[in-house]
């Protein structure tokens, strides 16, 4: 497979354990190249991962000795990247639930709209918990508001593409977004910047502890977090009601 000059597949991981690997075996069969970021994992996957490196010059490794967080993983990435050239990176979860054969089909929309981030919307099977379904439809929700409805299908769906240099820009000027509120502000503050959403159906799958599912989700921490984190994206869109009302005017007219 002929490697992308502008976009690379993107994959944060802490202690997935060995459901890592099968997920960077989807992304490599369907794009190249592919990198991840091991965020302080003392699982042993950084080991395996170099191994399967050596083996494979469409993936890189890349190793933090502790812990940032999603968003900390994501952005040290996203720093490497524009280093070697790339504009956009599809961020996705280690533990294999978001869909690495939509990949490529993501990667040629984006490519079409390089001034655009592209957005999985996520279809749940029967086999979703229920309150990971209904629970996202309140971020969802204020993430429209705090956009003037501005077109996010999904806040909290971490299947997604996103041009690496309004991303950067944004996070490099604040301390937050690093680590479970990173999905959904990101796409608020980009929205917030003028890089208009395009939204893909993506097929989403839930793996149970028994099939090496891994979920660091803790419900009162990053529940709490979320809050906090609406809390300063309210206020920042109040902040700058005047000018997305005259953006919104704007597009309208046009």
């Amino acid at each position: 497979m002929t490697p992308s000059l502008t976009h690379l597949v993107l994959i944060p991981s802490y202690n997935t354990g060995a459901r890592l690997y099968e997920t960077v075996r989807a992304a490599r069969a369907s794009w190249n190249p592919v990198w991840v970021v091991v965020d302080g994992s003392n699982d042993g996957t950084a080991e395996s991962l170099a191994a399967m490196a050596a083996q494979d010059d469409g993936l890189r490794v890349w190793v933090l000795p502790v812990n940032r967080g999603k968003g900390g993983a994501v952005l040290f990435g996203l720093d490497e990247a524009q280093k070697a050239g790339f504009t956009h990176v599809l961020t996705m979860d280690a533990d294999g639930q978001h869909p690495a054969g939509k990949i490529a089909e993501f990667m040629r929309v984006s490519e079409r709209n390089p001034g655009a981030m592209v957005l999985g919307r996520p279809v749940f099977d029967a086999d979703a918990p229920g309150i990971r379904v209904s629970g996202r439809k309140i971020s969802n929700w204020w993430a429209n508001v705090e956009t003037l409805q501005g077109g996010i299908g999904d806040s909290l769906f971490g299947f997604r593409i996103y041009p690496i240099l309004p991303l950067r820009a944004i996070m490099h000027k604040q301390r937050w977004m690093r680590r479970f509120d990173f999905d959904p502000e990101a796409v608020v503050r980009l929205r917030w910047h003028g890089v208009p959403p395009i939204n893909l159906d993506a097929p989403v799958r839930y793996f149970s502890a028994e099939e090496g599912g891994v979920s660091h989700f803790k419900y009162l921490r990053d529940n709490a977090l979320l809050t906090f984190m609406h809390i300063r994206l309210v206020i920042g869109f109040v902040l700058r009601l005047p000018l997305l009302l005259r953006r919104r005017a704007r597009s309208s007219r046009q």
